[in-house]
């Protein structure tokens, strides 16, 4: 296991990468314009086919339902790519911080692969496909933000894990007022309840509209046929990354400050 002052380094790290995500307020101010564009454009069958697959995810909150991942498959992972016999959950508080990390990357860099391949298939029909292509990138990006809690050691199947897993994937599409606003939040996650955080994430529905604002000028130049293609696989991979990303970084943070209070009681 990993010394206190390696695990201090690793904070460091995190704590930059915090800093760094305040800077891009113009940017993603910016990305959100032309999506409102798009909802003006989007035929009404569209939209409506596209709230309702939406309100699917409501059920995420409450019981996981078909979105849950698959905690054998990344266990399965970890004993391939560290020889370490891992049967369940509580087996994972034998590997590293840097092991979770590494593992959390290599995850992301095959769901990258993924929804750079559905983007593009998606991308071929333009604006029809779209009503495809936004809830199957919500479904990629909760179950690689499942997986990483998992190879984390948090449990999907607990409901109170699958708010912060929420909460993840609002923060890696919120402007910096959000950012701060849900790292404050997380900060003192253990010590809040349940019922807190769901008020906290004042409806479900904040964060699936969050989510697809955050990329409306990429999903606007999906819209162009066949050079929808291109388009949709970078936007689709672009946002995996930032999905990813954001999960790595707060699962990881949470992992080290729960290991850093250990060092502290021995």
């Amino acid at each position: 296991m990993e010394t206190r002052d390696e695990l201090l380094n690793e904070l460091t790290t995190i704590e930059k990468w915090e800093k760094d995500q305040k800077g891009l307020w113009f940017w993603e101010r910016l990305g959100r314009l032309p999506f409102k564009m798009l909802d003006k454009l989007t035929p009404k069958f569209i939209q409506e086919k596209i709230s309702l697959l939406l309100d699917e995810l409501g059920n995420y909150i409450q019981n996981g339902g078909r979105y849950l991942s698959n905690e054998k498959r990344v266990l399965k992972l970890v004993e391939r790519k560290t020889g370490t016999e891992v049967n369940n959950l509580a087996d994972l508080q034998q590997i590293s911080v840097k092991d979770m990390k590494e593992l959390s990357l290599s995850l992301a860099d095959q769901q990258k692969k993924v929804a750079t391949a559905q983007g593009a298939g998606t991308g071929i029909g333009g604006l029809f496909t779209l009503a495809i292509d936004i809830p199957a990138l919500l479904t990629l990006s909760l179950k690689t933000l499942q997986d990483i809690a998992i190879l984390h050691g948090y449990d999907p199947n607990d409901r109170k894990e699958r708010i912060f897993i929420l909460k993840c994937l609002q923060f890696s599409s919120s402007d910096i007022v959000g950012k701060e606003a849900i790292l404050n939040e997380l900060s003192s996650y253990g010590e809040v309840q349940s019922q807190e955080m769901i008020s906290q994430l004042q409806g479900w529905r904040e964060v699936t509209v969050t989510y697809m604002d955050q990329f409306g000028w990429k999903k606007l130049l999906q819209m162009i046929p066949i050079a929808g293609i291109l388009f949709g696989a970078f936007a689709n991979r672009s946002m995996i990354h930032d999905v990813a990303e954001s999960g790595i970084m707060l699962y990881q943070k949470r992992k080290i400050l729960e290991r850093l209070e250990g060092t502290e009681l021995i």
